[in-house]
């Protein structure tokens, strides 16, 4: 099949174009919230949405990315995707990116229920409380994703997952694994308690270290972390939700260290526990919790 015969309709080199407009509002919160909508851009990102069913609800691409990229049009055409060839001026009004390599769909949300996050029994969770920094939210759910985390919880304070910078930096991550959002910290630990998970909140200040959480086991069993904003880390409410607020140790000179990487030790630390003999994914990750 050819390029021409999988597009639908014209090259689109309107700014001002229905289409184009529609997609372009994505950018704002407001729009997003509103119609339920978002952005992914670049390759990976629309692969990996539209590996999952229903999510991407149309297509952009530059003609030369889309021949680039046949694999990625092969897959919209397939889902029976909407693909609109767009000109470079409107896919540059369109990106968010310095350098855009011409893909973007638009998407539905992703996210799911708190209640479902728990019936499905998690067994390693990150929760950002008052995460602010989109970058950081989209980092941290990629560390959780390599992590094989069941889950990722956003507190009602924290950033947008939808945030065009978020998405991106999750790197496909966000169809991955579950998201719940705007759930208030403590319902949420309350309910992850309620399914038989220790809560750890990650905090330089905390009263043990990650090596003595490890000694003690409190990492080999189903395990939530609360990783807090990125200038104040976690308010006193917060820590105080948690079964042991616990710090990474710093062995240099390094004064801390920042919320994804923090998250990433955090997060492999548990996994590493939890796939130890006597952990609770010992023997696979379909051992019963």
């Amino acid at each position: 099949m050819s390029l021409s015969t999988r597009l639908t309709g014209p090259e689109l080199t309107d700014t001002r174009s229905t289409r184009v407009t529609a997609a372009r509002r994505l950018v704002k919160r407001a729009f997003r919230a509103r119609g339920r909508q978002f952005l992914a851009e670049g390759p990976q990102a629309v692969t990996e949405a539209l590996a999952l069913p229903g999510v991407v609800q149309e297509l952009f691409a530059t003609s030369p990315a889309a021949e680039r990229n046949p694999d990625v049009v092969a897959a919209a055409v397939a889902r029976e995707v909407p693909v609109r060839l767009v000109s470079g001026e409107v896919f540059d009004s369109l990106a968010q990116t310095v350098t855009p390599q011409g893909v973007l769909a638009v998407c539905r949300f992703v996210d799911v229920p708190y209640a479902e996050v728990l019936a499905a029994r998690p067994r390693l969770v990150a929760m950002l409380a008052q995460v602010r920094d989109p970058g950081n939210a989209g980092t941290v759910l990629r560390c959780a994703d390599a992590a094989g985390a069941d889950a990722v919880v956003l507190s009602d304070a924290s950033v947008d997952v939808y945030n065009p910078k978020c998405v991106r930096a999750s790197a496909g991550s966000l169809f991955h694994l579950p998201v719940a959002v705007g759930v208030p910290a403590p319902a949420g630990v309350d309910g992850l308690r309620e399914a038989g998970v220790t809560v750890l909140a990650a905090d330089g200040a905390g009263e043990i270290d990650l090596t003595e959480a490890g000694e003690r086991g409190l990492l080999s069993g189903p395990t939530a972390w609360i990783f807090g904003n990125e200038a104040w880390g976690l308010p006193p409410a917060t820590r105080a939700l948690a079964d042991a607020v616990v710090r990474v140790p710093v062995y240099g000179r390094a004064e801390s260290l920042n919320l994804a990487t923090a998250a990433a030790v955090c997060l492999y630390a548990s996994a590493q526990a939890q796939r130890a003999p006597g952990g609770c994914r010992c023997g696979g990750d379909e051992a019963a919790p």
